[in-house]
């Protein structure tokens, strides 16, 4: 433990107020003479808006489409195509939550900075962004400060972050209180033709692995697809038809007189009967206990030193539990709850949300110790491979299931354990199985090498700037 003597003289010459020893301790010694403030090398956009009666069909991303080395997975929208699935990505941007950065801008994840989701804005960008950016212009070495921000000048973007029992957050009036070293950016003021230049031969080299990366989701598409005969063809044209007729006695044929046009339609009804006709099992065939609904918790009940989590539904949203991002719990919430807590091969549903119900993680180590949230599902199954039934659940076939199944309006829709598990599984043997999960995982470990082959070109860009700045 370190302890430091602060005066209320001190604290009172400090235009921030800031009063935690991290930040105090930072900016000792840091004077106008031998520092550089954000305003000088920044401009913070905030007046820019998009006319929301402009747009059409448009590429849109929030914060959990960007990735921790900065890559954007952006949504595609149309706005002549809205439906439930995508409506709540719209009322957003019709209240005003959209920007169109320029090309070099830097976009700052105003949540969770830590976990660097910052953006590079490239030439001719033609993607929104959501306004949870923090929207900067560099006035400057624009690509060159990116890439510091990531790496040299990461604690000075970190120490003005504000603390608490939840998630770290950060303002744009808090970036005004961020000191840069003066030697370090006149360095790499000097050298910025000898740096550009490399950072941008690593870029296009990253550009080129990037383009022969294949997604998760699109090879187990692609893999039960072939494996089962799946018309996906058939499936893509069913759902572009929007007008359906169809009679009341149809309509009184499932046990909540449902009559949505979701619950209805032609691609919904041509997936079920696909799948009932390739298996006589539905899920609660397999289940080793009933599929649960997870715990709620307070704000009291979380602890950043804690040693559990909490698996809400955002700690899943990429299809995996993503321990990083994932809040801690205390011990006594843990302890309190032994039947809402994860284990190795439990299946993590979500099952509430816009975006997110349906994704589903499986839990493939037994040292991550959590609680999931009331808003997803445990399954856990017997005689049946749990990392083949994850596969299985992440299909476009199945998730269309969900999508006909839930039940609610707008962004509060759920779906069920009662749904659930009546819902169509795939009748083959464990030897079967696991000849599936071997193929795709073998096809997925390929693409964690281009992932590697990506890190590795951005620690190089990082090593341009420390041997620039030594």
């Amino acid at each position: 433990m370190r302890v430091e003597n602060i005066s209320f003289v001190q604290i009172h010459k400090e235009n921030s107020f800031r009063i935690d020893v991290d930040y105090l301790l930072f900016n000792q010694g840091k004077t106008i003479e031998n520092s550089i403030s954000f305003p000088d090398l920044f401009e913070v956009i905030e007046k820019e808006k998009v006319d929301f009666e402009e747009l059409e069909s448009f590429s849109y991303a929030e914060i959990t489409d960007v990735t921790k080395q900065g890559e954007v997975n952006p949504q595609s929208l149309d706005v002549n195509s809205r439906n439930e699935v995508n409506e709540n990505y719209f009322k957003k941007i019709e209240k005003g939550d959209i920007i169109l950065p320029k090309e070099n801008d830097i976009l700052i994840s105003s949540v969770r900075p830590n976990l660097k989701k910052y953006v590079l804005v490239g030439k001719d960008n033609k993607i929104y962004f959501t306004k949870a950016f923090i929207h900067l212009r560099p006035k400057a070495l624009s690509k060159i400060l990116y890439y510091s921000l990531r790496e040299v000048f990461y604690e000075n973007l970190i120490i003005v972050t504000r603390q608490g029992k939840g998630y770290p957050t950060i303002k744009s009036e808090d970036l005004k209180y961020i000191k840069f070293d003066k030697n370090i950016i006149d360095r790499l003021k000097k050298n910025e033709q000898i740096i550009l230049p490399k950072i941008i031969q690593i870029e296009n080299e990253i550009i080129n692995i990037k383009s022969q990366i294949k997604s998760d989701t699109e090879i187990i598409n692609d893999f039960f697809e072939k494996r089962f005969n799946w018309d996906i063809v058939k499936f893509n044209e069913l759902q572009r038809i929007r007008i359906m007729k169809s009679n009341f006695s149809s309509f009184s044929n499932n046990i909540d007189n449902r009559f949505s046009f979701k619950f209805h339609n032609k691609a919904g009804d041509f997936v079920w009967q696909t799948l009932k006709g390739q298996s006589t099992k539905q899920i609660k065939d397999y289940l080793a206990e009933e599929i649960t609904l997870g715990k709620s918790i307070t704000p009291s009940d979380y602890d950043e030193s804690g040693e559990q989590y909490y698996v809400s539904m955002a700690d899943i949203k990429n299809w995996r539990f993503e321990v990083e991002e994932a809040k801690t719990v205390v011990p006594s919430y843990f302890n309190a709850n032994p039947n809402k807590q994860i284990a190795l091969n439990d299946i993590i549903m979500a099952r509430s949300g816009e975006g997110t119900i349906g994704k589903v993680a499986l839990i493939d180590n037994e040292e991550n110790q959590a609680v999931y949230a009331d808003f997803t599902m445990r399954i856990r199954l017997k005689n049946y491979n749990p990392a083949f039934a994850y596969y299985y659940f992440r299909t476009d076939f199945f998730q269309y299931l969900i999508y006909t199944h839930k039940k609610g309006l707008g962004n509060n829709t759920n779906i069920f354990p009662s749904q659930l598990r009546e819902l169509p599984i795939p009748e083959i043997s464990l030897i079967e199985q696991e000849k599936v999960v071997h193929t795709i995982r073998t096809e997925t470990d390929k693409q964690r090498q281009f992932d590697k082959k990506i890190n590795e070109k951005k620690d190089e860009i990082n090593k341009i700037l420390r041997d620039a700045i030594e």
